[in-house]
């Protein structure tokens, strides 16, 4: 049972601070690391991978710290963001190379074995040069497999595949998982994480924003405030009838816009309610539209709950 703990970890690059004081356990089964474009996923990624060392705080893996420490590399697969592949060599150099790297006793088994589980045995005698998108992130994750590694570290891992290919992945990430192996992988895309990790963790800003079961944090970003733009025939009359009601704690006339911006605190209620009241006084509305939907939005309201 392979664990990893970040204790108290920073990470800065001259004056930008990209992590901020993050403390995390990440064990076996697979874990999700959510948080918006910027929030600092990968530069944590690195820390835990041994690619970086902390400016602060701990990375170890069962005990023993990551940074230049071989005997954790070895049970360490990442699987980048970034293409780090070398476009001249065929799938099959690729990987075998890696294999050849973790000095395995038999490394073109071991290879085979790695592009078969990800489904590129067809292909692999084909140059990287011309792989989409989707397959270089298969081949990647070959390399990343080939020598059964205990942790296996993905980064924006279904980045370019298509919904086959992101079945296919998100079922080996899942049956690696009940293995007992540890699996994170990070994501903006709420779905994505939805689909695949019970447990998450959330980072925004460089800063650890929230811990725990998914369906008990996704409850948590479902019961925020939410903000509409709404349109209306009457602005004035449509915001003295909803602002007497609970489901609202503000309203405020935007001129410039035209428009209400509303915040509901019962979101339920406020969209069961916003039709009747227009209904019941003559209004017509004219759009209805939210303006804080975006996961940056989300991620700011739980920093701040």
């Amino acid at each position: 049972m392979t664990t990893l703990d970040i204790d108290h970890t920073s990470r800065w690059f001259g004056n930008v601070v990209a992590i901020n004081d993050v403390t995390m356990t990440i064990g076996p089964g697979v874990t999700g690391l959510l948080g918006p474009n910027g929030a600092g996923k990968s530069t944590l990624i690195n820390l835990m991978a041994g690619f970086l060392a902390p400016s602060t705080g701990s990375v170890t893996l069962d005990g023993a710290p990551v940074w230049r420490n071989e005997r954790a590399y070895r049970e360490i697969g990442i699987v980048p963001e970034r293409e780090g592949t070398y476009d001249f060599l065929t799938g099959w150099e690729f990987v075998l190379a890696n294999a050849e790297l973790h000095g395995l006793p038999d490394p073109g088994a071991a290879a085979r074995a790695a592009l078969t589980t990800v489904d590129m045995v067809r292909p692999q005698g084909r140059k990287i040069s011309t792989y989409s998108k989707g397959m270089r992130q298969r081949v990647k994750m070959a390399s990343a497999l080939v020598h059964e590694p205990s942790v296996l570290l993905l980064d924006e891992p279904f980045n370019g595949m298509d919904p086959r290919q992101r079945m296919q992945l998100m079922e080996l990430l899942r049956r690696m998982g009940e293995e007992g192996r540890t699996v994170l992988f990070s994501s903006h895309i709420l779905e994505e994480v939805e689909q695949l990790a019970s447990h998450i963790e959330v980072v925004v800003a460089g800063r650890h924003a929230a811990s725990g079961d998914f369906r008990k944090i996704r409850r948590l970003m479902t019961d925020r405030p939410h903000h509409y733009l709404v349109r209306s025939s009457d602005d004035r009359a449509l915001a003295a009838a909803l602002i007497a009601d609970a489901s609202t704690s503000g309203i405020e006339i935007d001129a410039e816009e035209k428009a209400l911006r509303i915040q509901a605190v019962d979101f339920p209620r406020f969209t069961e309610l916003l039709p009747r009241i227009a209904r019941r006084h003559g209004i017509r509305l004219l759009a209805v539209s939210p303006s804080d939907e975006s996961l940056e939005s989300v991620f700011s309201y739980l920093v701040a709950a």
